[in-house]
């Protein structure tokens, strides 16, 4: 028994000791070659997502958890290690200055006057620095005179209040006291509260001193009144042109009505002026929030838009109708095309109720401060648009644009006579593409689908949403690519047309696109055929194999199919390519309008197809997307109509067609690393593309 006893005892200690190893963390040593694949991929990524982790997890054998606890590790320890090397620096340059400081307080002490603390001179220069010092002080009054009477003039107020305004200068354009300018100039009645402004702002460093925020309200409040009188008042200010039967600017009327000097000095500036309504399928109160809020003005117009942002919000107007506002906002427009340079625009966003159901946003452009800019090439005059609520939703949209230019000499023959036909930025473009994306949304917000459409694949509304919005972010994706922002051109490499090929190269790094370095190339052409047979021809399904290089010979089939609007052409669709060793799908987007068309498409694999399907958020997958733009000629319809009946009597009338290509040519590498046979690649499958394209056209005689 008592050995039974002993023997018991024994156990207890041998399973203690086993359970203190089995408490023990065991440690495992990376072996040199996976810490060397580490270091280096660390080097290029040292955030890489789950997806990466899990590949070097297969690569190097070992656990996703230790490679999450190695990066966070080498994080940890770089930083630490930047600090102490930056603490070095400063703590050296700190002894520097300090003995700069001695030297020149010695140096200080031999020329000081201790009397005046300045160094002496004698009475003669005495008396030329006084007189210096006043007549500086009489151009100053002057110059503080004319500017009183200016804001007197501008304002309607007395030169004392304007006065005791100047006398209570800010040092910064800071709102967070709340208190507005009407406030200060005695109007209640208009007073908004701006302590909830919260846009990101190039000038928050600066601030808007108060003077220069009444010249900003006093130069919207003008404008207003001026696109007021240019929507309601037909003639003498508006003529019908006799080429198109479009609404012209009568310049004589206008410049009596409204008397200005030109912004733009330059010989080859021009005016461009246009006018033109519609219906939309929007609310009124939904529409003015839209336009108001720059990422959503961007959504309603992706194929002009480019790019927006809110500078600063100076006034954030009435809740529910906004009536009020004011922003100073900056955009970018484009024709989509590399042929024609974007138009930039810093200017004041008005908005105002003027009856119930009614609006006017007044856009003009304002003068701001830009580092290492060049001097702009666009001036936005007053223009905008009044917005009128309709029955069952709808509202009247009509629309004016106004805007001083200079940029022919930029821009390529082939767009000259659209650009200066007002085609390509006019009131009616800007209509045209409102009355599509809203009809567009309207339709993405159906609960139900026809099933004919959807061909089996969809089976929530919210994969069939989901679907819209990946699309659409795709056709945004596509336009914002087309200005080709630093590009290269190469018009030796194209003897496809004698335009060339415009090629831009960029690293990749941001969620929805794919990680490493695209190479984007367009080149535009003119092709003799109306612009309706054109895109007829590439969102056919049939014809796809004809100009479709990757393809490879093989037909293409549609499998799913979501309606975007009333007219067949504009629609969203999901490809199958014949290619059974492919897992992949396309996903194409075409739509078309009054004045252009667009056919946009990009390959996704299944996994990621699958994910949009079941109605997750679509705005992490990686997409890349190519395609067309086709557009008129800019000449008159019926020498379009002609041209393809006498291709060989000149380019009397056609279409414009560009041509756009995105690859991923490597993994994440800088821009520096692209060599040369990348932009071959690139130049090869745009050249063979357009090479079917007039082939299949019977176009191919054209150079």
């Amino acid at each position: 028994m008592v050995l039974a006893m002993g023997s018991g005892g024994g156990s207890g200690d041998e399973q203690e000791a086993s359970n203190t190893r089995k408490g023990k963390k065991s440690y495992h040593r990376h072996t040199s070659h996976q810490i060397e694949q580490l270091e280096t991929f660390f080097k290029e990524c040292p955030h890489p997502d789950d997806n990466q982790r899990r590949q070097m997890s297969r690569e190097l054998g070992l656990e996703a958890k230790q490679i999450k606890f190695w990066f966070q590790n080498k994080r940890t320890q770089t930083k630490a290690q930047n600090e102490r090397a930056d603490n070095t620096v400063l703590r050296a340059e700190n002894e520097r200055i300090q003995c700069e400081v001695v030297a020149i307080r010695e140096a200080l002490k031999n020329v000081i006057c201790p009397a005046c603390g300045g160094p002496p001179f004698g009475e003669e220069e005495r008396q030329r620095s006084l007189q210096k010092l006043q007549l500086e002080n009489s151009q100053l009054k002057e110059e503080h005179e004319k500017v009183s009477n200016l804001l007197a003039k501008y304002i309607g107020k007395p030169i004392s209040q304007i006065e005791s305004l100047m006398a209570a200068p800010r040092s910064s354009w800071d709102f967070s006291s709340g208190t507005s300018l009407n406030q200060r100039l005695g109007s209640p009645a208009l007073d908004l509260d701006l302590g909830s402004t919260n846009s990101a702002s190039a000038y928050q460093s600066k601030g808007i001193p108060d003077m220069e925020k009444a010249l900003m309200l006093e130069t919207a409040a003008t404008a207003k009144e001026e696109l007021i009188r240019l929507l309601r008042i037909i003639e003498p200010l508006w003529i019908k042109s006799p080429a198109d039967g479009r609404y012209v600017l009568h310049r004589e009327s206008y410049e009596k009505m409204f008397p200005r000097a030109n912004h733009l000095k330059n010989a080859t500036a021009r005016t461009e002026s246009s006018k033109d309504s519609g219906m939309v399928m929007m609310s009124g109160v939904h529409l003015v929030e839209m336009i108001i809020d720059s990422d959503k003005w961007v959504d309603l117009f992706p194929t002009i838009v480019t790019k927006a942002k809110t500078i600063q919000v100076l006034e954030t107007g009435m809740l529910g109708n906004r009536s009020g506002s004011l922003q100073l906002m900056y955009e970018q427009m484009h024709i989509l095309s590399p042929l024609v340079p974007p138009r930039e625009f810093y200017f004041l966003r008005h908005c105002q109720q003027i009856e119930l159901g009614m609006w006017v946003i007044v856009d003009v452009s304002y003068e701001c401060p830009k580092e290492n800019a060049s001097p702009s090439s666009s001036w936005r005059l007053p223009s905008g648009c009044m917005i009128q609520e309709m029955p069952n939703g709808c509202s009247k949209v009509t629309w004016v644009e106004h805007v001083e230019v200079d940029d022919k000499t930029q821009t390529h023959r082939l767009y000259r006579d659209v650009i200066c036909s007002n085609t390509a930025y006019g009131a009616e473009r800007w209509v045209a593409t409102l009355r599509r994306m809203c009809e567009r949304f309207a339709f993405s917000m159906g609960e139900t689908t026809p099933s004919r459409e959807l061909g089996g694949v969809f089976t929530l509304p919210e994969g069939k949403r989901s679907i819209v919005k990946l699309s659409h972010r795709m056709v945004k994706n596509f336009c914002g690519i087309l200005s080709m922002s630093g590009k290269l051109d190469f018009p030796q490499l194209s003897e496809v047309n004698n335009s060339g090929v415009r090629v831009s190269v960029r690293s990749s790094t941001e969620p929805g696109q794919p990680y490493g370095m695209i190479v984007s190339a367009a080149t535009s052409l003119w092709l003799p055929l109306p612009p309706q047979n054109v895109f007829n021809f590439f969102r056919d399904e049939r014809t796809r194999v004809q100009w479709d290089v990757l393809s490879s010979g093989n037909p293409a089939h549609e499998v799913a199919h979501i309606s975007n609007g009333a007219h067949l052409g504009n629609c969203i669709s999901i490809i199958r390519p014949s290619i059974p060793t492919e897992n992949m799908l396309i996903i194409q987007e075409t739509c078309i309008d009054a004045l252009g068309s667009l056919v946009v498409y990009a390959p996704i694999d299944m996994p990621a197809i699958n994910i949009a399907l079941s109605g997750e958020d679509p705005s992490d997958i990686p997409i890349l997307p190519s395609g067309f733009v086709i557009s008129g000629d800019g000449r008159p319809e019926t020498e379009s109509s002609s041209a393809s009946t006498s291709r060989n009597t000149g380019r009397s009338g056609g279409s414009l067609l560009t041509v756009a290509f995105q690859i991923l040519v490597s993994g994440p590498l800088s821009p520096k690393q692209m060599n040369m046979e990348s932009v071959a690649t690139v130049n090869t499958l745009i050249s063979s593309t357009v090479q079917r394209i007039k082939v299949a056209l019977n176009c191919s005689g054209l150079d």
